[in-house]
């Protein structure tokens, strides 16, 4: 009979092999995910048997992440500012960088009472989502190009239960005529084309529309930026996220926008990843 332990360490060793990196800690995810149990868990339970019934879904679940299929994917979830949002293929895995971003947003900009927020290409939701749920009386709006990101963005709204956000499928601004927010957030596509061969197996199941953004990757983010300021209100900040070597442009983009404090931010990895800017 197999023990959790005996799977563990099978399991961890095929996943080396497969060069997955963190080998264990996906191992016990999986494993996790499987018994319906928390990592720490598995600590207790190191010599439990485990059944058929239990081994054959957990040894397809290895198969796939061995093929290079996101840990995200299989579990079915993300932890994104302690709250956890159902991913799948629809959408781009949330990055830890956009939790990054959120958290400063929601430390430095002072917004008026009862703010009107637009995530505009918000995928599966999870930062138009935290700032709605974070941000007393706000009202928030999650705008996308793609259909099928917007349905899963949906569903995590009625997961937790969100009663301040509406969704639009939108062009950039092409359904948001009229409208005017306090503050704009925006994680664009923006991986070069050129790029696209040295990808991690695991970026790959991410759609394409939510990665690419043309030659240099800021064929989208030079549409956004000029139409942004438009539907700022006085004093509104507009904040990005961005990839490694594309903040001067960005930061040209909003200068060029007639935005005032503008400055790129940097990841904990020390990457300038966040431009921002204000209108006067």
């Amino acid at each position: 009979m197999t023990t959790v332990l005996e799977i563990l360490d099978k399991g961890t060793a095929y996943l080396a092999k497969k060069g997955i990196e963190d080998a264990r800690r996906n191992m016990q995810m999986l494993v996790a995910h499987q018994l319906n149990c928390t990592r720490m868990d598995l600590y207790l339970r190191f010599d439990q048997p485990l059944e058929e019934e239990q081994l054959a879904p957990l040894r397809d679940l290895l198969k796939r992440r061995g093929d290079g299929v996101p840990l995200q994917h299989l579990l079915g979830s993300v932890t994104f500012h302690r709250r956890d949002f159902k991913t799948d293929a629809r959408a781009l895995i949330p990055r830890p960088e956009t939790e990054e971003l959120a958290e400063w947003l929601l430390k430095n900009v002072k917004l008026p009472e009862n703010p009107r927020v637009l995530d505009m290409g918000c995928g599966s939701g999870v930062l138009g989502l935290t700032l709605a749920a974070e941000i007393p009386g706000s009202q928030v709006t999650l705008a996308d190009v793609s259909p099928a990101a917007l349905a899963l963005a949906r569903e995590n709204a009625a997961l937790l239960e969100t009663t301040n956000a509406t969704f639009i499928e939108s062009d950039l601004f092409s359904a948001l005529a009229g409208q005017r927010f306090d503050l704009i957030v925006a994680n664009l596509p923006y991986v070069p084309e050129t790029d696209r061969p040295g990808l991690s197996r695991e970026v790959s199941h991410d759609p394409d529309l939510a990665l690419f953004g043309g030659p240099d990757g800021l064929d989208v983010i030079r549409r956004f930026v000029p139409a942004a300021r438009d539907h700022l209100n006085p004093g509104g900040w507009l904040a990005l996220e961005i990839g490694i070597h594309q903040s001067t442009e960005v930061e040209s983009l909003l200068r060029a926008a007639a935005l005032n404090d503008v400055r790129t931010l940097k990841d904990l990895s020390g990457v300038p990843r966040f431009p921002v800017g204000r209108k006067a």
